[in-house]
């Protein structure tokens, strides 16, 4: 997530604690005159978010600030954003956007919308017309996106009521460690086929095995993360028997991060990473196979595995269950970004770049995905979605203002064919923090401006986490059907509490979600 997607969220998630109307205020020049106009044609509990947007400062050093919009995205994000604010400047606008946005976080009152405005008042232009038109789209996400977790709660509980009853406090708490211990290891891979790639893999074992060979999981860390965020949850799954793999991605991890911030890389992540990222899961399982019997004595089950991936690393799960990249669709797609909130486009449009060619990344081992908060859906689209043919457990929350789940999960649930298919969605849960630690790099940033970003309380979500993803490893991977009774809607309405409620539905629900979503897609293309 970029810096002034950063900026736009925070005020935007503030929407619900916006207790006051906009009173009036002098600010100089241009803005007081054009702006007033269009105020007055915005909901008056949206002229405080509007107004919260404005005088949010966002705390970010100068030289990262620089740093950062001298990368593709951070260029792409000028462009777009000089299309909502415009600088008089002889045909050189982005570039003395760029240099307005810098001079004003050098100022002492920091970089805020409105210390911009008051600056560079005379040579700015505001084009409110676009303005308000993004407003209203936000605005429009919001209501839609509430709307859609209410009608998914309906048909979680009518799947739910369609279920045998069980009395899930008389099974195994799947919540609770398993009773196999946990190794760990660190592997140092080079792959010199892709010019010596070098990355290296915590793997996560049972200290016991159990019968029979080992089911084996790969876990993908999303944009600017690394291994070490997924710990916690990697031993979770080890402890009940399997061998969990964590691979770094480096061109997209923590590290390439603090390259772009320290200027050691004019990138926030490499643009063959839509490719290297699932390769690099490939060779992480050749060379598990070469290794199986020398190192594990031939108990890794390696002809029937399953990837979980966050964000970016839900692409790459997705990719490696046969999703294709459908550049026409994501060509369509990529218009004006600030313009359209789903502000994961500024990754999935990076990958117009790629040389135009077919790409398969399916990997015949990988038998089961879990993305979670993944982003694909122009990269991918319908075409690309339906292509795979292996059980999907996908999982959203309603506040991911990156990944926003009415234009990404929620969205692409019914675009999926496969006959094994489930939608979690979890109310609350925000993009960040919930499924790995927030330890390093872009994270530690983003804590900066965002220090709600963890929510009240993690321990449900980690437990949601834990329990779901080994229900449905277990069956679609181990292929040990004892744990089916987890994986359906009841069981989730067992896990479910304030303030993250869960809900679960599968491909049963398909038809009534279809229709909501074409719904939606009608209300969206009235606002323009």
């Amino acid at each position: 997530m970029t810096t002034l997607q950063i900026f736009w969220q925070q005020a935007w998630e503030r929407h619900h604690q916006a207790n006051a109307l906009l009173k009036s205020k002098k600010i100089p020049g241009l803005f007081n005159r054009e702006l007033a106009f269009y105020l007055r044609r915005i909901n008056r509990e949206y002229q405080t978010t509007f107004h919260q947007v404005l005088k949010k400062r966002l705390d970010m050093h100068p030289i990262h600030l620089n740093r950062f919009f001298h990368t593709p995205m951070g260029e792409e994000i000028l462009t777009r954003f000089e299309d909502l604010i415009h600088i008089q400047s002889d045909g050189y606008g982005k570039f003395a956007l760029r240099g307005a946005l810098l001079q004003t976080a050098e100022d002492p009152q920091g970089l805020s919308i409105l210390n911009l405005l008051r600056k560079f008042s005379a040579k700015i232009q505001l084009n409110t017309d676009r303005i308000l038109c993004a407003v209203k789209r936000f605005e429009f996400l919001l209501k839609e996106t509430e709307a859609m977790v209410d009608t998914l709660g309906q048909l979680a509980e009518a799947e739910s009521a369609a279920e045998l009853s069980i009395d899930f406090s008389k099974l195994p708490d799947i919540r609770c460690p398993g009773k196999f211990g946990v190794e760990k290891q660190t592997l140092l891979l080079n792959d010199e086929s892709r010019g010596s790639r070098q990355f290296r893999t915590i793997l996560y074992k049972p200290r016991w095995w159990r019968l029979g060979k080992a089911p084996v999981v790969v876990m993908s860390h999303g944009l600017g993360s690394s291994p070490e965020d997924f710990g916690e949850y990697a031993e979770h799954l080890a402890s009940y028997g399997h061998v969990v793999v964590v691979p770094q991605h480096p061109g997209s991890d923590s590290n390439q991060v603090q390259e772009m911030l320290s200027g050691y890389s004019q990138e926030v992540f490499k643009l063959q990473e839509f490719i290297d990222r699932p390769l690099d899961i490939t060779y992480l399982l050749d060379h598990l196979e070469h290794r199986n019997q020398i190192d594990f004595e031939g108990k890794l089950n390696l002809e029937t595995v399953g990837v979980i991936g966050h964000s970016f690393g839900g692409y790459t799960a997705l990719a490696l269950a046969g999703a294709g990249i459908d550049f026409e669709k994501l060509e369509t797609a990529c218009g004006p970004v600030l313009g359209h909130p789903n502000p994961s486009l500024l990754l999935q449009c990076r990958a117009l770049r790629l040389p135009r060619r077919t790409y398969n990344f399916r990997d015949r081992r990988v038998k089961a995905v879990l993305p979670i908060d993944p982003v694909g859906s122009e990269v991918f689209g319908p075409k690309g979605l339906s292509q795979i043919k292996i059980p999907v457990f996908m999982v959203a929350g309603s506040e991911d203002k990156t990944a926003p789940a009415a234009f990404e999960q929620i969205r692409v649930f019914p675009w999926l064919k496969t006959t094994n298919r489930y939608l979690a969605l979890i109310k609350g849960k925000a993009h960040f923090g919930n499924f790995s630690k927030l330890e390093t790099g872009l994270k530690l940033m983003l804590l900066k401006t965002l220090p709600n970003v963890m929510g009240p309380d993690l321990t449900l979500l980690y437990n949601y986490a834990y329990a779901m993803s080994l229900a449905f490893i277990e069956v679609h991977v181990a292929n040990n059907s004892e744990y089916r009774p987890y994986l359906q809607s009841s069981y989730a309405n067992y896990l479910s509490q304030d303030p993250f409620n869960l809900y679960l539905v599968s491909a049963a629900s398909d038809a009534p979600l279809g229709r909501k979503l074409r719904d939606f897609k009608a209300k969206l293309s009235t606002l323009g």
